[in-house]
């Protein structure tokens, strides 16, 4: 068994540029020498369309698309060309850092809308708030601007001065605002929280530099606090850095036992990683919670945890980002980055979810869908592999109440207009003064101002649609009339009322004095929950 050392660690890292996460390792290119009949093949087509195609099309376009055409053919939406713009990206997802002003902001109206300032950073120190709109930079109007446009605008290098007007809800005249773009760090750890009793929450969002490091500080904050049990939230985190993922794994884990292994048609695409340090936290039930956006990373520790009896996991199955991804850079061409291993739980489950080159795969009984794969972990519980993580406990809303359906066919095209529609209304209410904390209570005085904000832009519902829809449009102005009036943190502690995944964790959670107790408890509700989703079919 080839034990990992932390320098290949480092030279492995999960891309987080699509929703659907993946691996990468930088890797300088190999020459190909390829001179048979094929690459013959290519080099007449090549001067035939650069010579004789109706259209003349320079050459390196023709380049381009030749390996654009290529890498599509191979049918792996994970294999692709990053130009320098998306390989920008990448870095400094995967980094945590990037030179700004340090806000979060959404579009709402055409304009640029703050939803918080980043903790200390330039922004939150000149004195910009939740709320504010951002309606000039350096003197241009914002109006109609993309998020590319305000992210351009807003970011530059670490000292450089940057003039902003701004308004805000409740203030009349427009506020101007003079700051310099520092470095901004953000970090993965997006919630902490005591949620009663001994028990903590965790919201991790993305696997970067120092997430494990963010992890453990948390962790000891909220066991100064009491906490005994942890709810680890990993859903909608699509990956990051493996080295972060195997070092957030081995926080829970013992030496000795394996966390991930990769295999590939090349020797340093196959490697294994076992972890080599004790555990902090031995005595701490543990439940990790996913869904359909917890990709590559977040799978590699909720699949860790599961196979060695860590953690119970609770909600939708993940996403199912099994293969690994290498990164060739391609100097002032930004980098390929190539599919060239798929990875394996600690007991040998590939989670991979094939991609759907063919019709039949989406049929559960198709002869190219592999079936799923049943392993028994250290203690015995059965787990499963194939597309994704399966969960212990599966908590998901699989059918919909027919208001909520026809209320979205009512909306029709118009969701974006109905999102401005809400942002404006909370940042009215933010004006006034009245929200002051977020157990506020959404009445039927304010839905019926929501109503008729809707109809002044032309968004027609009808009364009866509205009335059957009261539960989601109280849920979903509730949420973002404390996410502009408040800030995310209020909007977040809001939504904890209505999350059934996090309700069934702090069920299996309580009065539970160890692991495997909870993992346990775990088989029964996961067992129960198997026969009642089976009874509604």
């Amino acid at each position: 068994m080839a034990i990992r050392s932390r320098a290949t660690i480092v030279t492995l890292v999960l891309c987080t540029t699509l929703a659907s996460g993946g691996w990468l390792m930088e890797r300088g290119l190999r020459g190909t020498g390829g001179s048979g009949s094929g690459a013959k093949l290519f080099s007449k087509v090549m001067a035939l369309v650069e010579d004789s195609y109706v259209d003349s099309v320079p050459e390196g376009q023709l380049y381009k698309k030749a390996v654009e055409g290529m890498l599509d053919e191979l049918n792996d939406p994970h294999s692709m060309l990053l130009g320098p713009d998306r390989l920008r990206a990448l870095t400094e997802s995967t980094s945590g850092h990037y030179a700004g002003v340090g806000i979060q902001m959404d579009l709402r109206d055409g304009w640029i809308t703050v939803v918080a300032p980043v903790s200390g950073g330039p922004a939150e120190r000149a004195g910009i708030r939740t709320g504010d709109r951002i309606v000039e930079v350096e003197g241009k109007s914002t109006s109609g601007w993309t998020s590319d446009d305000a992210s351009k605008a807003l970011r530059g290098p670490p000292g450089s001065p940057i003039h902003l007007m701004v308004e805000r809800p409740g203030v009349t005249e427009r506020i101007p605002v003079q700051l310099q773009r520092e470095e901004i760090r953000v970090s993965p750890v997006a919630h902490t929280r005591m949620l009663g009793g001994d028990v903590g929450y965790v919201e991790m969002t993305i696997f970067s530099e120092a997430s494990a490091r963010d992890l453990r500080n948390a962790i000891e904050k909220l066991r100064a606090q009491g906490m005994r049990k942890l709810v680890f939230d990993l859903r909608g985190n699509p990956g990051g850095l493996l080295d972060q993922g195997v070092q957030v794994a081995e926080l829970f884990l013992d030496p000795g036992q394996r966390v991930v292994s990769t295999r590939g048609r090349t020797e340093d695409a196959t490697l294994e990683f076992t972890d080599d340090t004790p555990q902090q936290w031995a005595d701490m039930p543990i439940v990790v919670l996913v869904d359909h956006g917890s990709a590559s990373a977040s799978e590699i520790v909720a699949g860790a945890l599961q196979d060695q009896d860590r953690a119970a996991i609770v909600g939708a199955q993940s996403y199912g980002k099994g293969s690994a991804q290498s990164l060739f850079p391609l100097g002032t061409d930004g980098a390929l980055k190539l599919t060239t291993a798929k990875w394996f739980t600690p007991l040998g489950r590939s989670i991979d979810r094939p991609s759907k080159s063919d019709d039949d795969q989406d049929d559960e009984a198709s002869p190219t869908r592999p079936a799923p794969v049943r392993v028994k972990t250290p203690s015995g519980r059965v787990v499963v592999g194939g597309g994704g993580i399966t969960p212990d406990v599966t908590v998901e809303d699989t059918v919909r109440p027919p208001a909520e359906r026809a209320f979205e066919q009512a909306l029709g095209k118009n969701v974006a207009a109905f999102r401005d529609a809400l942002a404006a209304y909370a940042l009215e209410l933010k004006g006034t003064g009245r929200i002051t904390s977020p157990d506020f209570t959404v009445t039927p005085e304010m839905r019926n101002a929501l109503y008729q904000r809707l109809r002044a832009r032309k968004i027609v519902i009808d009364s009866t649609t509205w009335a059957r829809a009261e539960p989601l449009v109280t849920r979903i102005l509730g949420a973002q009339i404390a996410r502009y009036a408040l800030g995310p943190d209020a909007e977040f502690a809001r939504g904890l009322r209505n999350d059934k995944a996090l309700a069934a964790a702090l069920q299996l959670l309580n009065g539970v004095r160890s692991q495997r107790e909870l993992l346990d408890r775990a088989a029964t509700l996961g067992a129960a929950t198997k026969v009642d989703s089976t009874s509604r079919k």
